[in-house]
């Protein structure tokens, strides 16, 4: 019998994981990384202004990841800096200042550990309502910039011609990003939520036939990653955001073996001939 905790901390996971798994697929198409990771290094500036104005975590985190994505657009767009430098500047500095927020508030006790590499098995039933709630709406807008926003991933001009608004859609994208990392924040910390992003996500492009397909993997071996992860966290004792991405990583060197490329060979084989 599984205690309530660790029950908890399963459906707030697997929840997560499926959220984080389609969403990761476009990151990984659009080789944008470095910006999942300049959110997820944001979200500690927002736990920061959270305590300090006294409001839900999860909005602040939200807020102020959607403030950094805004900004990255603006800054883009002036030419000034490379993005690559960009992302930087901003993910070094929204950490540091969060950081530096963190250590002024000496009033507040605060489980830095838990912070930058989760606290799942802490999760309550709010959280996890906030997960599946968040997730669902997640899931439903990208569904419905799915295809403008695919077609801007393979070309800005091809999506142009076929009268859709890449623009728009990236900055949905940004936006889900930052609600995505704001709802996973507690589950695997702000460290390592761009590994729950990307590692499934790319495992499941070692075996996917077509970019829909990608995304049910990727969730589906996030949701793998998230049972295993915990299972051995429990019964070894070790973190359960760490052991999270460690199960992942397993995976993802599991997808690299010769015989699952041939099955997405034969996978797609299989398609084109039902087509």
């Amino acid at each position: 019998m599984l205690d309530d905790f660790f029950t908890r901390a399963l459906i707030a996971g697997i929840g997560a994981a499926l959220v984080a798994g389609p969403l990761g697929c476009f990151i990984v198409w659009r080789r944008m990384a470095y910006f999942g990771d300049t959110l997820s290094h944001a979200a500690l500036l927002g736990v920061a202004l959270s305590l300090l104005l006294q409001i839900n975590t999860t909005l602040a985190v939200g807020g102020v990841s959607v403030l950094i994505a805004v900004l990255l657009m603006l800054l883009r767009r002036s030419n000034t800096l490379s993005s690559d430098a960009l992302l930087g500047l901003l993910s070094h500095s929204a950490l540091a200042l969060g950081l530096v927020c963190l250590a002024f508030m000496t009033w507040v006790r605060i489980d830095l550990q838990g912070l930058l590499f989760g606290d799942i098995l802490s999760v309550t039933v709010v959280d996890i309502i906030m997960v599946y709630a968040g997730g669902a709406g997640v899931l439903a807008v990208l569904a419905i910039i799915w295809r403008p926003l695919f077609a801007a991933t393979v070309s800005s001009d091809l999506a142009a011609a076929e009268g859709l608004s890449p623009n728009r859609a990236e900055v949905i994208f940004m936006v889900l990003n930052a609600v995505v990392i704001a709802i996973a924040l507690k589950i695997v910390g702000a460290l390592l939520i761009t590994a729950l992003l990307i590692i499934p996500a790319a495992a499941a492009r070692r075996v996917a036939a077509s970019p829909e397909h990608m995304a049910v993997m990727a969730a589906l071996i996030g949701a793998v990653a998230v049972v295993g992860g915990l299972y051995s966290s429990y019964y070894y004792d070790t973190p359960s955001g760490p052991s999270i991405v460690v199960a992942a990583m397993g995976i993802f060197i599991l997808s690299l073996l010769p015989g699952l490329s041939a099955l997405k060979w034969a996978g797609s084989r299989i398609k084109g001939g039902r087509s």
